[in-house]
Protein backbone atom coordinates (compact mmCIF):
# COMPACT_ATOMS: atom_id res chain seq x y z
CA UNK A 1 0.00 0.00 0.00
CA UNK A 2 2.74 2.46 0.98
CA UNK A 3 4.76 1.80 -2.18
CA UNK A 4 1.71 2.29 -4.40
CA UNK A 5 0.78 5.52 -2.68
CA UNK A 6 4.27 7.02 -2.71
CA UNK A 7 4.63 6.11 -6.40
CA UNK A 8 1.17 7.58 -7.11
CA UNK A 9 -0.24 4.28 -8.29
CA UNK A 10 -2.81 4.46 -5.49
CA UNK A 11 -4.68 7.51 -4.19
CA UNK A 12 -5.63 8.68 -0.73
CA UNK A 13 -9.21 9.88 -0.22
CA UNK A 14 -9.97 12.15 2.74
CA UNK A 15 -13.65 12.01 3.64
CA UNK A 16 -14.71 15.18 5.46
CA UNK A 17 -12.84 18.42 4.73
CA UNK A 18 -13.41 20.43 7.89
CA UNK A 19 -10.81 21.89 10.23
CA UNK A 20 -9.27 18.40 10.59
CA UNK A 21 -9.71 16.81 7.18
CA UNK A 22 -8.58 19.67 4.95
CA UNK A 23 -5.13 20.16 6.54
CA UNK A 24 -4.56 16.39 6.33
CA UNK A 25 -5.60 16.32 2.68
CA UNK A 26 -3.43 19.34 1.83
CA UNK A 27 -0.38 17.95 3.61
CA UNK A 28 -0.63 14.56 1.89
CA UNK A 29 -1.26 16.27 -1.47
CA UNK A 30 2.17 17.91 -1.26
CA UNK A 31 3.67 14.43 -1.60
CA UNK A 32 1.08 12.05 -3.12
CA UNK A 33 -2.21 12.05 -5.04
CA UNK A 34 -5.27 12.92 -2.95
CA UNK A 35 -9.02 13.11 -3.47
CA UNK A 36 -10.74 15.43 -1.02
CA UNK A 37 -14.42 14.57 -0.49
CA UNK A 38 -17.08 16.56 1.33
CA UNK A 39 -20.87 16.50 1.04
CA UNK A 40 -21.03 20.31 1.23
CA UNK A 41 -20.81 21.49 -2.38
CA UNK A 42 -20.41 25.13 -1.36
CA UNK A 43 -17.32 24.27 0.69
CA UNK A 44 -15.93 22.23 -2.22
CA UNK A 45 -16.23 25.22 -4.56
CA UNK A 46 -14.40 27.42 -2.03
CA UNK A 47 -11.55 24.92 -1.75
CA UNK A 48 -11.23 24.72 -5.52
CA UNK A 49 -10.53 28.45 -5.37
CA UNK A 50 -7.92 28.02 -2.65
CA UNK A 51 -10.16 29.19 0.20
CA UNK A 52 -10.36 27.36 3.52
CA UNK A 53 -13.95 27.66 4.84
CA UNK A 54 -12.57 27.20 8.38
CA UNK A 55 -10.08 30.07 7.90
CA UNK A 56 -7.20 27.98 9.22
CA UNK A 57 -5.22 27.71 5.97
CA UNK A 58 -4.14 30.54 3.69
CA UNK A 59 -4.26 30.62 -0.11
CA UNK A 60 -0.58 29.69 -0.48
CA UNK A 61 -1.17 26.44 1.43
CA UNK A 62 -3.24 25.19 -1.51
CA UNK A 63 -0.45 25.71 -4.05
CA UNK A 64 1.67 22.89 -5.48
CA UNK A 65 -0.68 20.17 -4.29
CA UNK A 66 -1.89 17.09 -6.18
CA UNK A 67 -5.49 17.12 -4.99
CA UNK A 68 -8.97 16.91 -6.47
CA UNK A 69 -11.91 18.35 -4.52
CA UNK A 70 -15.27 16.70 -5.04
CA UNK A 71 -18.73 16.12 -3.63
CA UNK A 72 -19.33 13.24 -6.07
CA UNK A 73 -19.05 9.79 -4.50
CA UNK A 74 -18.05 8.30 -7.87
CA UNK A 75 -14.75 10.20 -7.74
CA UNK A 76 -13.51 8.49 -4.58
CA UNK A 77 -13.84 5.03 -6.12
CA UNK A 78 -10.36 5.63 -7.51
CA UNK A 79 -8.84 5.66 -4.01
CA UNK A 80 -7.41 2.74 -2.05
CA UNK A 81 -6.64 4.42 1.25
CA UNK A 82 -9.51 6.24 2.95
CA UNK A 83 -9.12 8.68 5.83
CA UNK A 84 -12.34 9.60 7.66
CA UNK A 85 -12.30 13.00 9.38
CA UNK A 86 -15.94 13.90 9.90
CA UNK A 87 -17.40 15.60 13.01
CA UNK A 88 -18.55 13.58 16.00
CA UNK A 89 -20.86 15.96 17.90
CA UNK A 90 -23.32 15.42 20.72
CA UNK A 91 -27.08 15.91 20.53
CA UNK A 92 -29.32 18.09 22.70
CA UNK A 93 -29.33 15.35 25.36
CA UNK A 94 -25.50 15.35 25.44
CA UNK A 95 -25.42 11.90 23.87
CA UNK A 96 -22.98 10.95 21.07
CA UNK A 97 -24.35 11.74 17.63
CA UNK A 98 -22.74 9.27 15.24
CA UNK A 99 -24.86 10.37 12.28
CA UNK A 100 -22.01 12.04 10.31
CA UNK A 101 -19.63 9.17 11.09
CA UNK A 102 -22.04 6.39 10.08
CA UNK A 103 -22.99 8.36 6.97
CA UNK A 104 -19.29 8.45 6.02
CA UNK A 105 -19.11 4.68 6.63
CA UNK A 106 -22.04 4.18 4.27
CA UNK A 107 -20.28 6.28 1.65
CA UNK A 108 -17.09 4.23 1.98
CA UNK A 109 -19.13 1.01 1.92
CA UNK A 110 -20.39 1.96 -1.54
CA UNK A 111 -16.92 2.44 -3.02
CA UNK A 112 -14.49 0.23 -1.06
CA UNK A 113 -12.72 -2.60 -2.86
CA UNK A 114 -10.75 -5.66 -1.80
CA UNK A 115 -7.36 -4.68 -0.45
CA UNK A 116 -8.38 -1.14 0.52
CA UNK A 117 -7.62 0.55 3.84
CA UNK A 118 -9.85 2.77 6.00
CA UNK A 119 -8.39 4.91 8.79
CA UNK A 120 -10.65 6.85 11.14
CA UNK A 121 -9.50 10.12 12.70
CA UNK A 122 -12.81 11.27 14.22
CA UNK A 123 -12.88 11.28 18.03
CA UNK A 124 -15.04 8.42 19.35
CA UNK A 125 -15.46 6.26 22.45
CA UNK A 126 -13.29 3.11 22.70
CA UNK A 127 -14.85 0.36 20.62
CA UNK A 128 -16.77 2.59 18.22
CA UNK A 129 -14.57 1.82 15.20
CA UNK A 130 -14.97 -1.93 15.57
CA UNK A 131 -18.52 -2.03 16.97
CA UNK A 132 -20.23 0.67 14.89
CA UNK A 133 -18.14 1.69 11.88
CA UNK A 134 -16.79 -1.59 10.56
CA UNK A 135 -20.18 -3.41 10.64
CA UNK A 136 -21.70 -0.57 8.62
CA UNK A 137 -18.96 -0.80 5.97
CA UNK A 138 -19.37 -4.59 5.83
CA UNK A 139 -23.15 -4.29 5.50
CA UNK A 140 -23.04 -1.81 2.62
CA UNK A 141 -20.04 -3.25 0.75
CA UNK A 142 -20.63 -6.96 1.22
CA UNK A 143 -16.92 -7.28 2.01
CA UNK A 144 -15.40 -8.88 5.09
CA UNK A 145 -13.26 -6.97 7.56
CA UNK A 146 -9.64 -8.17 7.72
CA UNK A 147 -10.06 -10.62 4.84
CA UNK A 148 -11.13 -8.04 2.25
CA UNK A 149 -10.23 -4.65 3.77
CA UNK A 150 -8.13 -3.33 6.63
CA UNK A 151 -9.03 -0.71 9.21
CA UNK A 152 -7.03 1.54 11.51
CA UNK A 153 -7.54 4.45 13.86
CA UNK A 154 -5.30 7.50 14.13
CA UNK A 155 -6.80 10.25 16.28
CA UNK A 156 -6.57 13.83 15.09
CA UNK A 157 -4.58 16.21 17.27
CA UNK A 158 -5.10 19.46 15.39
CA UNK A 159 -5.39 22.52 17.62
CA UNK A 160 -7.35 25.29 15.83
CA UNK A 161 -5.55 28.62 15.73
CA UNK A 162 -2.23 27.09 16.85
CA UNK A 163 0.53 27.92 14.37
CA UNK A 164 3.27 26.24 16.44
CA UNK A 165 1.84 22.81 17.26
CA UNK A 166 0.74 21.90 13.75
CA UNK A 167 -0.25 18.64 12.07
CA UNK A 168 3.26 17.68 11.01
CA UNK A 169 4.96 18.71 14.26
CA UNK A 170 2.79 16.69 16.67
CA UNK A 171 3.50 13.02 17.40
CA UNK A 172 0.85 10.94 15.62
CA UNK A 173 -0.78 7.96 17.33
CA UNK A 174 -1.56 5.18 14.86
CA UNK A 175 -3.20 1.79 15.19
CA UNK A 176 -4.33 -1.03 12.95
CA UNK A 177 -6.31 -4.25 12.97
CA UNK A 178 -3.13 -6.31 12.90
CA UNK A 179 0.64 -6.02 12.55
CA UNK A 180 0.60 -5.73 8.76
CA UNK A 181 -2.08 -3.05 8.72
CA UNK A 182 -0.37 -1.14 11.54
CA UNK A 183 2.94 -1.11 9.68
CA UNK A 184 1.33 0.02 6.42
CA UNK A 185 -0.72 2.74 8.11
CA UNK A 186 2.36 3.96 9.98
CA UNK A 187 4.38 4.14 6.76
CA UNK A 188 1.68 6.16 5.04
CA UNK A 189 1.47 8.70 7.87
CA UNK A 190 5.26 8.94 7.99
CA UNK A 191 5.01 10.62 4.60
CA UNK A 192 3.77 13.80 6.31
CA UNK A 193 4.49 13.53 10.06
CA UNK A 194 7.88 14.94 11.07
CA UNK A 195 7.48 14.54 14.82
CA UNK A 196 7.33 10.74 14.75
CA UNK A 197 4.66 8.13 15.37
CA UNK A 198 3.43 6.18 18.37
CA UNK A 199 2.14 2.73 17.44
CA UNK A 200 -0.75 1.82 19.74
CA UNK A 201 -1.26 -1.87 20.50
CA UNK A 202 -4.88 -1.82 19.34
CA UNK A 203 -7.58 0.37 17.83
CA UNK A 204 -9.33 0.63 21.23
CA UNK A 205 -6.13 1.88 22.89
CA UNK A 206 -5.76 4.60 20.25
CA UNK A 207 -9.42 5.60 20.61
CA UNK A 208 -9.08 5.77 24.40
CA UNK A 209 -5.83 7.75 24.23
CA UNK A 210 -7.51 10.46 22.19
CA UNK A 211 -10.61 10.78 24.32
CA UNK A 212 -8.73 11.04 27.61
CA UNK A 213 -6.53 13.86 26.25
CA UNK A 214 -9.52 16.19 26.23
CA UNK A 215 -11.20 14.62 29.27
CA UNK A 216 -8.09 15.27 31.34
CA UNK A 217 -8.04 18.94 30.30
CA UNK A 218 -11.77 19.25 30.94
CA UNK A 219 -11.53 17.92 34.50
CA UNK A 220 -8.53 20.11 35.33
CA UNK A 221 -10.19 23.25 33.98
CA UNK A 222 -13.34 22.34 35.95
CA UNK A 223 -11.25 22.27 39.13
CA UNK A 224 -9.92 25.75 38.33
CA UNK A 225 -13.45 26.99 37.65
CA UNK A 226 -14.71 25.60 40.93
CA UNK A 227 -11.77 27.19 42.74
CA UNK A 228 -12.58 30.52 41.08
CA UNK A 229 -16.13 30.36 42.47
CA UNK A 230 -14.77 29.67 45.97
CA UNK A 231 -12.10 32.39 45.73
CA UNK A 232 -14.68 34.88 44.47
CA UNK A 233 -16.66 34.32 47.67
CA UNK A 234 -13.51 34.68 49.74
CA UNK A 235 -12.73 37.91 47.93
CA UNK A 236 -9.37 37.02 46.36
CA UNK A 237 -8.33 36.86 42.71
CA UNK A 238 -7.98 33.37 41.27
CA UNK A 239 -5.16 34.30 38.89
CA UNK A 240 -3.13 35.75 41.77
CA UNK A 241 -3.60 32.51 43.69
CA UNK A 242 -2.54 30.44 40.66
CA UNK A 243 0.47 32.67 40.10
CA UNK A 244 1.60 32.08 43.67
CA UNK A 245 0.90 28.34 43.60
CA UNK A 246 2.62 28.04 40.22
CA UNK A 247 5.99 28.81 41.77
CA UNK A 248 6.09 25.17 42.91
CA UNK A 249 7.80 23.03 40.27
CA UNK A 250 5.10 20.36 40.01
CA UNK A 251 2.00 22.56 40.11
CA UNK A 252 -0.15 22.02 37.00
CA UNK A 253 -0.74 25.35 35.28
CA UNK A 254 -4.40 25.22 34.29
CA UNK A 255 -6.59 28.34 34.43
CA UNK A 256 -10.34 28.93 34.76
CA UNK A 257 -12.44 29.75 31.70
CA UNK A 258 -15.29 28.79 29.42
CA UNK A 259 -14.96 25.32 27.89
CA UNK A 260 -16.69 25.12 24.52
CA UNK A 261 -15.82 24.05 21.01
CA UNK A 262 -16.04 20.64 19.43
CA UNK A 263 -13.34 18.86 21.46
CA UNK A 264 -12.95 19.50 25.18
CA UNK A 265 -16.61 20.42 25.63
CA UNK A 266 -17.82 17.36 23.70
CA UNK A 267 -15.41 14.43 23.94
CA UNK A 268 -15.91 13.64 27.66
CA UNK A 269 -19.57 12.88 26.93
CA UNK A 270 -18.45 10.09 24.58
CA UNK A 271 -16.46 8.48 27.38
CA UNK A 272 -19.37 8.95 29.81
CA UNK A 273 -21.67 7.24 27.28
CA UNK A 274 -19.36 4.23 26.99
CA UNK A 275 -18.87 3.99 30.76
CA UNK A 276 -22.62 3.97 31.40
CA UNK A 277 -23.04 1.34 28.69
CA UNK A 278 -20.63 -0.80 30.71
CA UNK A 279 -22.55 -0.20 33.93
CA UNK A 280 -20.26 2.40 35.51
CA UNK A 281 -21.30 5.95 36.41
CA UNK A 282 -18.24 8.22 36.00
CA UNK A 283 -18.48 10.70 38.88
CA UNK A 284 -15.44 12.93 38.29
CA UNK A 285 -15.96 13.32 34.54
CA UNK A 286 -19.65 14.15 34.99
CA UNK A 287 -18.92 16.60 37.77
CA UNK A 288 -16.31 18.34 35.64
CA UNK A 289 -18.77 18.62 32.77
CA UNK A 290 -21.44 20.05 35.08
CA UNK A 291 -19.09 22.73 36.41
CA UNK A 292 -17.80 23.73 32.98
CA UNK A 293 -21.23 23.75 31.36
CA UNK A 294 -22.51 26.10 34.07
CA UNK A 295 -19.76 28.72 33.84
CA UNK A 296 -21.42 30.86 31.16
CA UNK A 297 -24.48 31.34 33.34
CA UNK A 298 -22.23 32.02 36.33
CA UNK A 299 -20.37 34.80 34.50
CA UNK A 300 -23.67 36.38 33.44
CA UNK A 301 -25.04 36.30 37.00
CA UNK A 302 -21.87 37.88 38.37
CA UNK A 303 -22.18 40.62 35.74
CA UNK A 304 -25.78 41.29 36.77
CA UNK A 305 -24.76 41.45 40.45
CA UNK A 306 -22.00 43.93 39.68
CA UNK A 307 -24.39 46.18 37.73
CA UNK A 308 -26.99 45.99 40.51
CA UNK A 309 -24.35 46.88 43.11
CA UNK A 310 -24.02 50.24 41.40
CA UNK A 311 -27.72 50.88 42.04
CA UNK A 312 -28.48 50.60 38.35
CA UNK A 313 -31.65 49.10 36.93
CA UNK A 314 -30.83 45.68 35.49
CA UNK A 315 -33.76 45.76 33.10
CA UNK A 316 -32.60 47.54 29.93
CA UNK A 317 -29.05 47.95 31.19
CA UNK A 318 -26.42 47.74 28.44
CA UNK A 319 -23.66 45.15 28.20
CA UNK A 320 -21.02 44.71 25.50
CA UNK A 321 -19.55 41.25 24.91
CA UNK A 322 -16.18 41.24 23.16
CA UNK A 323 -15.54 37.90 21.49
CA UNK A 324 -17.98 35.12 20.70
CA UNK A 325 -15.91 32.33 19.08
CA UNK A 326 -15.16 29.23 21.14
CA UNK A 327 -11.48 30.20 21.56
CA UNK A 328 -9.07 32.97 20.72
CA UNK A 329 -7.98 33.86 17.17
CA UNK A 330 -10.30 31.44 15.37
CA UNK A 331 -13.57 31.96 13.49
CA UNK A 332 -15.25 28.79 14.77
CA UNK A 333 -18.45 29.45 16.73
CA UNK A 334 -19.56 25.83 17.19
CA UNK A 335 -20.54 25.04 20.78
CA UNK A 336 -19.27 28.39 22.00
CA UNK A 337 -20.13 28.95 25.65
CA UNK A 338 -20.38 32.71 25.12
CA UNK A 339 -23.93 31.93 23.98
CA UNK A 340 -24.75 30.87 27.55
CA UNK A 341 -23.68 34.30 28.80
CA UNK A 342 -25.78 36.05 26.15
CA UNK A 343 -28.90 34.00 26.86
CA UNK A 344 -28.59 34.40 30.63
CA UNK A 345 -28.16 38.17 30.35
CA UNK A 346 -31.14 38.43 28.03
CA UNK A 347 -33.25 36.50 30.53
CA UNK A 348 -32.72 39.51 32.84
CA UNK A 349 -33.87 41.82 29.99
CA UNK A 350 -30.35 43.18 29.58
CA UNK A 351 -29.52 44.80 26.21
CA UNK A 352 -26.56 42.87 24.79
CA UNK A 353 -24.23 44.01 21.99
CA UNK A 354 -21.71 41.52 20.60
CA UNK A 355 -18.56 42.12 18.56
CA UNK A 356 -15.90 39.76 17.29
CA UNK A 357 -13.15 40.34 14.68
CA UNK A 358 -13.20 36.69 13.57
CA UNK A 359 -16.81 35.49 13.77
CA UNK A 360 -19.18 35.68 10.79
CA UNK A 361 -22.42 37.60 11.31
CA UNK A 362 -24.13 35.28 8.83
CA UNK A 363 -22.96 32.16 10.66
CA UNK A 364 -23.94 33.57 14.06
CA UNK A 365 -27.42 34.40 12.82
CA UNK A 366 -27.77 31.02 11.15
CA UNK A 367 -26.51 29.00 14.13
CA UNK A 368 -27.90 30.97 17.07
CA UNK A 369 -30.28 33.60 15.69
CA UNK A 370 -27.96 36.31 16.98
CA UNK A 371 -26.55 39.24 15.05
CA UNK A 372 -23.16 40.81 15.63
CA UNK A 373 -22.79 44.57 15.99
CA UNK A 374 -20.70 46.51 13.50
CA UNK A 375 -20.10 49.40 15.89
CA UNK A 376 -19.86 49.73 19.65
CA UNK A 377 -21.48 52.46 21.73
CA UNK A 378 -20.25 54.64 24.60
CA UNK A 379 -22.81 53.84 27.27
CA UNK A 380 -22.23 50.28 28.43
CA UNK A 381 -22.85 49.48 32.08
CA UNK A 382 -20.50 46.53 31.70
CA UNK A 383 -18.07 45.21 29.12
CA UNK A 384 -17.33 41.48 29.11
CA UNK A 385 -14.03 40.57 27.46
CA UNK A 386 -15.04 36.99 26.76
CA UNK A 387 -12.34 35.82 24.32
CA UNK A 388 -8.72 36.94 24.45
CA UNK A 389 -8.27 37.59 20.71
CA UNK A 390 -4.98 39.24 19.78
CA UNK A 391 -6.91 42.41 18.93
CA UNK A 392 -8.03 42.70 22.56
CA UNK A 393 -5.04 41.77 24.70
CA UNK A 394 -3.23 45.13 24.48
CA UNK A 395 -6.19 47.48 24.91
CA UNK A 396 -5.64 50.30 27.39
CA UNK A 397 -7.98 51.27 30.22
CA UNK A 398 -8.87 54.47 28.30
CA UNK A 399 -10.56 52.31 25.66
CA UNK A 400 -12.92 50.88 28.25
CA UNK A 401 -13.49 54.28 29.88
CA UNK A 402 -14.56 55.67 26.53
CA UNK A 403 -17.19 52.99 26.02
CA UNK A 404 -18.64 52.64 29.53
CA UNK A 405 -21.13 54.72 31.48
CA UNK A 406 -20.54 56.06 34.99
CA UNK A 407 -19.20 53.36 37.34
CA UNK A 408 -18.40 51.13 34.37
CA UNK A 409 -17.62 47.47 34.99
CA UNK A 410 -15.03 45.31 33.24
CA UNK A 411 -15.63 41.56 33.31
CA UNK A 412 -12.36 39.93 32.28
CA UNK A 413 -12.96 36.19 31.91
CA UNK A 414 -9.35 35.19 31.18
CA UNK A 415 -7.71 37.75 33.48
CA UNK A 416 -5.75 39.47 30.71
CA UNK A 417 -6.24 42.96 32.21
CA UNK A 418 -5.36 42.08 35.78
CA UNK A 419 -3.37 44.93 37.37
CA UNK A 420 -4.08 47.11 34.32
CA UNK A 421 -7.56 48.37 35.24
CA UNK A 422 -7.23 51.03 37.96
CA UNK A 423 -10.23 53.35 37.69
CA UNK A 424 -13.05 51.05 36.63
CA UNK A 425 -14.74 48.26 38.55
CA UNK A 426 -12.92 45.04 37.63
CA UNK A 427 -13.82 41.36 38.01
CA UNK A 428 -12.37 38.18 36.57
CA UNK A 429 -12.83 34.45 37.10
Amino acid sequence: MYENIINKKSKIAVVGLGYVGLPIAIEFAKQVTVIGFDINKKRIEMMKKGIDPSNELIHDDFKNTDITYTADIEDIKEANFYIVAVPTPINEHKQPDLTPLLSACKTIGKVIKKGDYVVFESTVYPGCTEDDCIPMIEKISGLKFRNDFKVGYSPERINPGDKVNTLTSIVKVVSGCGKESLDNIAKVYEIIINAGLHKASSIKVAEAAKIIENTQRDVNIALMNELSIIFNRIGINTFEVLEAAGTKWNFLKFTPGLVGGHCIGVDPYYLVHKAKELGYHPHIINSGRFVNDSMGGYVAKQTVKKIASQEKNIRNSNVLIMGVTFKENVSDIRNTKIIDIIRELKSYKVNVDIVDPYASTHEMNKEYGIKLNEKINNNYDAIIVAVNHNQYINLEEDFFKKHTSKNGIIIDIKGIYRNKIKNLIYWSL
